[in-house]
C-alpha cells in the first residue's frame, strides 16, 4: 500500500468516527481489539445495505426464502461441518517479540514491500509460491520460504520464528450452569459462519415453504472468528455480520448455477452505480474442504484489491455430513422426469451453490467508494474544499435534509410540515442551527443526497430551494413535489 493510499484509508477511518458511522467498541476503556460499534449514521447505512441485499434475494427471486437461525447450535454441527478439524489458519510466532502472525499476511506484506521497490516479478513469484504451499499444507517449505526472503517481525525486527502451526478460529463457551465431570459436555461454539443454520434447517424450510429444487435459503446475521491478526479497521473483525444464500440444486447442474450466481452477484454490486473497473474475480487456488469451485469478488479498496464476497460450489458435502452425523436423512424427492431414463429423478442429496458477502466489508466498500476530498473553484477564482460521501441514494443513511433558513417567521413550521409528510416514507433530517452553508457541508459529509431550504419566498409561492449533493446544483421547485421527487430517486 502506498503512503497516499494509507493516508486515504486513515482519512476514511477518522471520518467514520467523526461523523457517527463507526466507533471503537468500549472506547472509554481504551477499546477492544478489532471490535467496533456502529453510530447513528453507520447503523442506518448498514441497515440499508442489508435491506437492499435482502430484497434482491428474497423479494426479487420467487424461489428464495429467508430464515433467522440461532447463533448457538448443537456442537456436533461443527464436527459435521468440518470446522472443528479444518477451520484453522497457519500461524507463526516471533520468539523475540512474542507477536503472532498469520503466515499469509506476513508473506503478503513482504510481497507488497517488493512491489513498492519495483520488484514486481519477484513479488508475484513469492505470492504464487505461497499459494502453492498453502494449498499443499506444506508448512516446512512455507517456513523455509519465510527464511529465504528474510521476512522479519515488524516489532522486534528479527527473523527468529517458531515453526508454523494451525490455529482454530472458533470461539468456545460453556452452555448452561450444570456442572459435569467432563468439561467438554457443556462446550458450545459461537458460530463462525451463518451457513450451517441454513443446512440443518434444509428440510424444515423446504417442506413448510413448499419449495421445489432449485431453490435458495437466505440469512443475515452475526458470526464470530477468533482471528489471529484482526486488522484494517472493519475489514477483518472478530465479530461481524454475514449475508449468505445457499442455493440447492440437482446434482449435475451445479456448474451452470455456479456460473449464474457468479455473474448475478457482480451485477448486484454494479447496480449500486460503482465502476466495474473497481471489481475483479479471483479464482481460488486452494479450495476449502467442501468446495468444487470457488471464487471471490474483490474490490479495489484503498488497501488494495480485497475479497468482499465469495461464491462457492459446495457439492453435497454439508447435507451429506449432517445426514451422517445426525443419522437423519437430508434427501429431497424430485418427481420431475429425467429425460435420459423417462423416470422421476427420485431421492437425492442436493448440491449447493453458496453466495456469501460480509456486510461490514460491504459497508467499508461503500464508504471507500463514496469518500472524496473535493476541491471547488469559485466564480472569483478562489478555491474551497469539502468532504463528501457520494453514497448511492437508495442506501444513503439520510435521504433528505430539511433546513429552514431562519428559526423564526413561520419557516420552521413549514419545514416541520414537510418533515411530517416525508418521514413515513424515507429517513429525513431536520436542522435549524448555523449558517446554511455549514449545514450543507455537514450533510455532504454524511452522504445526504438532497437538501431542501425553506425561506421567505416559500411563504409567498410555496416553492423551495433543493440542493443536489453530488453536483451542488440548486434549483427552485414546488414544495408539494419534494416527496415524490425523492421517491422517484429511490
Amino acid at each position: 500500500m502506498s503512503i497516499q493510499q494509507e493516508n486515504i484509508f486513515q482519512q476514511i477511518i477518522s471520518h467514520a468516527k467523526e461523523y457517527g458511522f463507526v466507533f471503537p467498541s468500549s472506547e472509554i476503556y481504551d477499546g477492544l481489539s478489532a471490535v467496533y460499534d456502529y453510530g447513528p449514521y453507520g447503523v442506518e447505512l448498514k441497515k440499508n445495505i442489508r435491506d437492499y441485499w435482502w430484497k434482491s434475494m428474497t423479494q426479487m427471486h420467487e424461489n428464495i426464502v429467508g430464515i433467522d437461525a440461532a447463533i448457538f447450535m448443537h456442537p456436533t454441527t461443527w464436527k459435521a461441518s468440518g470446522h472443528v478439524d479444518n477451520f484453522s489458519d497457519p500461524m507463526i510466532d516471533n520468539k523475540d517479540s512474542k507477536k503472532r502472525y498469520r503466515v499469509d499476511h506476513l508473506i503478503e506484506a513482504k510481497a507488497e514491500e517488493l512491489n513498492n521497490a519495483g520488484k514486481n516479478e519477484e513479488a508475484n513469484h513469492l505470492l504464487n509460491k505461497m499459494e502453492e504451499l498453502l494449498a499443499a499444507e506444506n508448512f516446512t517449505e512455507l517456513k523455509a520460504l519465510i527464511d529465504e526472503y528474510k521476512i522479519s517481525c515488524s516489532i522486534s525486527g528479527t527473523s527468529n520464528w517458531t515453526d508454523i502451526r494451525q490455529f482454530n478460529l472458533m470461539f468456545k463457551t460453556e452452555f448452561g450452569a450444570v456442572a459435569s465431570d467432563n468439561p467438554d459436555d457443556n462446550i458450545v461454539y459461537l458460530r463462525p459462519e451463518t451457513a450451517q443454520g441454513i443446512f440443518v434447517n434444509f428440510l424444515n424450510v423446504q417442506k413448510t415453504a413448499r419449495m421445489k429444487i432449485p431453490f435458495g435459503i437466505a440469512q443475515t446475521g452475526k458470526a464470530f472468528r477468533n482471528e489471529i491478526v484482526a486488522r484494517q479497521f472493519i475489514f477483518r473483525m472478530r465479530e461481524f455480520e454475514q449475508m449468505e444464500m445457499q442455493f440447492f440444486v440437482r446434482p449435475g447442474t451445479e456448474g451452470e448455477w455456479y456460473k449464474f450466481w457468479k455473474e448475478e452477484r457482480l451485477k448486484w454490486h454494479l447496480s449500486l452505480g460503482i465502476s466495474p473497473e473497481k471489481y475483479r474475480y479471483h479464482d481460488h487456488v486452494k479450495l476449502a474442504h467442501y468446495a468444487k469451485e470457488a471464487c471471490d469478488i474483490e474490490f479495489n479498496f484503498p488497501i488494495g484489491f480485497k475479497e468482499v464476497e465469495g461464491i462457492h460450489s459446495r457439492s453435497d458435502f454439508d447435507l451429506t455430513q449432517h445426514q451422517l452425523y445426525s443419522k437423519k436423512k437430508q434427501q429431497y424427492f424430485d418427481n420431475d422426469i429425467d429425460p435420459t431414463t423417462g423416470k422421476p429423478y427420485g431421492n437425492y442429496v442436493p448440491y449447493v451453490v453458496e453466495t456469501s458477502i460480509g456486510l461490514d466489508r460491504m459497508f467499508l466498500l461503500v464508504l471507500s467508494n463514496a469518500f472524496e476530498e473535493e476541491v471547488i473553484t469559485k466564480e472569483d477564482g478562489t478555491t474551497d474544499s469539502r468532504t463528501v460521501l457520494h453514497i448511492p441514494t437508495k442506501i444513503a443513511p439520510v435521504k433528505l435534509a430539511i433546513l429552514p433558513l431562519l428559526k423564526k417567521d413561520g419557516l420552521p413550521e413549514i419545514a416541520k410540515q414537510l418533515l411530517d409528510e416525508c418521514k413515513p416514507y424515507f429517513k429525513c433530517f431536520y436542522e435549524e442551527k448555523d449558517a446554511i452553508g455549514k449545514r450543507y457541508r455537514r450533510q455532504d459529509a454524511i452522504g445526504t443526497p438532497f437538501c431542501v431550504t425553506i425561506d421567505h419566498q416559500t411563504k409567498e409561492d410555496n416553492t423551495v430551494t433543493i440542493r443536489y449533493r453530488d453536483s451542488m446544483k440548486q434549483e427552485r421547485i414546488a414544495l408539494s413535489s419534494i416527496k415524490q421527487l425523492i421517491l422517484n430517486e429511490l
